[in-house]
């Protein structure tokens, strides 16, 4: 996928770009009722609303801005609600962090309606499934984010239902961590049915029962960072069964954070039919003779969380965007590829985060500049 150290740009495979328009560089993308959302990086932009409802002609219909030292970069919709995270980045002081929740019934003028403010750093990546909010603030008491579930019946008052934690996290409850720092906290739950799936970056990931939602028990847990050098990004587990048994993609990031140099992030299945005892089965790395650097990462980050069947959509940064069959999870084989070129202004490509909507289009947006349409032709 490289020559000379030099990624492969503007190349494809089954996947062909039908939009694309210029914004600030993005952290996520949702797509809702013919409005793409984008939760930017780098202050001061905040969230965009494009209209891609002629996906050859996206439209910017609002932008919101953010403080000197808040990344508003993830963002969820349901209806006319609009869910925003505020995280501390590269903070000069102590800005406030925490949820941010906005009437959009107007998509040209996103009214503020509540703000769920939080202990330290803030919220990270979360998801909304139009009741529940699934975050990852910091809380004080706790080290690192941990995994807490809002009630967003009223969205003009959140309101915690519960909160989940690795053992060790509850300092003020007299826990000790085993690790350094901050190494082990909550990327982002997702949920399934009556399941949260949580991503713990150095931590592994959880399943967890949630029954009972005032009261989350933990299933299971497995970590492999070490030996393996990449943190855990993500924990989609696929929507049906295949051989009759159930699996979990598992994505983690290629980031600043790597326990060693090499390898490069890759994916990992795992077959959770026996919740107990997640197995890791296989893996699927794309190959890479370069060197992965801040400026431009090649690795594995985020699949499209959307999923409708066994081919998945992950974004790879500078290896754009993979389409992975998994319909023998044992062997997972690459059926289609998206390489952007870089946006405007850039030098290198950084495909972040993407977006499968229920029509079959694909939205990309890069870390740097730019959100791509695209139409998958598997």
């Amino acid at each position: 996928m490289a020559t000379n150290g030099n990624p492969l740009v503007g190349v494809s495979k089954n996947i062909k770009q039908i939009g694309r328009t210029d914004l600030p560089g993005g952290g996520s993308v949702v797509v809702e009722n013919g409005y793409a959302y984008v939760g930017h990086i780098d202050p001061p932009f905040g969230t965009s609303i494009v209209d891609v409802k002629d996906p050859k002609r996206p439209k910017l219909v609002a932008q919101l801005e953010v403080p000197e030292g808040i990344h508003s970069h993830k963002v969820r919709v349901s209806g006319d609600v609009m869910l925003i995270n505020y995280e501390r980045y590269k903070a000069k002081g102590e800005p406030q962090a925490g949820l941010k929740v906005f009437d959009i019934s107007d998509k040209t003028k996103p009214r503020e309606i509540a703000f769920y403010k939080t202990h330290g750093k803030g919220v990270h990546r979360f998801t909304f499934d139009g009741r529940y909010a699934y975050i990852s603030p910091t809380v004080e008491g706790y080290v690192g984010n941990i995994a807490m579930i809002l009630d967003m019946k009223n969205p003009q008052k959140p309101e915690e239902v519960s909160r989940w934690w690795a053992p060790g996290q509850w300092t003020a409850g007299g826990e000790k961590p085993t690790w350094k720092g901050t190494e082990t906290r909550c990327h982002h739950p997702i949920r399934r049915g009556d399941r949260l799936y949580i991503s713990y970056w150095h931590g592994g990931f959880a399943i967890v029962d949630i029954t009972d939602m005032s009261k989350p028990k933990t299933i299971s847990m497995l970590d492999w960072s070490p030996p393996y050098p990449c943190p855990t990004h993500t924990t989609l587990p696929l929507a049906n069964k295949v051989m009759e048994r159930d699996f979990m993609i598992v994505t983690d990031e290629e980031v600043g954070e790597k326990l060693n140099e090499t390898h490069n992030a890759f994916l990992w299945v795992v077959d959770i039919t026996k919740e107990d005892l997640p197995l890791p089965v296989a893996t699927f790395i794309v190959p890479f003779d370069g060197k992965s650097t801040h400026e431009f990462r090649f690795g594995a980050h985020q699949p499209a969380e959307q999923v409708y069947g066994n081919t998945l959509y992950v974004t790879w940064f500078g290896g754009g965007l993979r389409a992975v069959d998994f319909s023998n999870p044992y062997i997972p084989k690459e059926v289609g590829y998206y390489i952007p070129q870089p946006g405007t202004g850039q030098k290198v490509v950084m495909s972040n985060d993407v977006y499968h909507d229920k029509d079959g289009k694909l939205y990309l947006i890069d870390r740097y500049d730019g959100l791509e349409i695209l139409e998958s032709q598997l």
